[in-house]
């Protein structure tokens, strides 16, 4: 798998700027501090159920869901409990809307407890997130690799480390032609919190 960079190191991949943009440090490392504690503490976790051929079985991450949208449909979650905006991260939203000028009504929170939690290979590409979806994705804790590949060219593997801090917002046709995961690992981790910032069209 090569290593991407969203620099202008030569050495490295780099992935197109109309499918990505990147801040490092986002937030600043008390800023990520005191954020990833908060909402370790007070976020309404729980872990679903997901359907894997025949069986269903446990998602290997635990979610919530906050924000206007009432409920949030993926391919490997239902999450129909919904959480009004907490001042951190409707402060939050509004603070990414500013300076990247995109617009959100709601965030899917995942919770990487350990190394073996993970999400599979999947695209963003539900009709209510409309054609081109833009995602603003906050990382939290633990730094884990972000891996993706080619839909129909899956040799074509890249990896971006995402740390304590950063933000990573995927955009254009990125979700129609490329799939991304948080694959499990065999080294121990520590917690990881990813808040993706989405936008639901005609939410209930």
């Amino acid at each position: 798998m090569s290593q991407l960079s969203l620099f202008e190191a030569e050495e490295f991949y780099e992935f197109p700027k109309d499918l990505l943009e990147y801040k490092e440090n986002f937030l600043s490392r008390v800023e990520a501090d005191l954020l990833k504690e908060k909402l370790l503490s007070t976020v309404l976790w729980e872990q679903r159920t997901q359907k894997m051929y025949d069986k269903t079985v446990l998602t290997p991450r635990l979610t919530a869901w906050y924000g206007e949208a009432k409920s949030y449909n993926s391919a490997d979650s239902n999450i129909t409990k919904h959480n009004e905006w907490t001042p951190e991260l409707y402060d939050l939203k509004e603070r990414i809307e500013k300076e990247f000028d995109y617009q959100f009504n709601g965030v899917l929170l995942n919770l990487y407890r350990d190394n073996n939690d993970s999400v599979a290979w999947h695209r963003d590409k539900e009709s209510r997130y409309g054609k081109r979806p833009v995602i603003a994705s906050i990382s939290l804790g633990q730094t884990r690799n972000f891996d993706f590949r080619k839909k129909d060219h899956h040799q074509s593997k890249y990896s971006l480390p995402l740390p304590h801090g950063s933000l990573l917002i995927m955009k254009g046709d990125l979700q129609e032609n490329w799939e991304h995961r948080i694959a499990k690992s065999t080294i121990p981790m520590k917690e990881r919190i990813n808040l993706t910032f989405r936008l639901l069209r005609n939410i209930p």
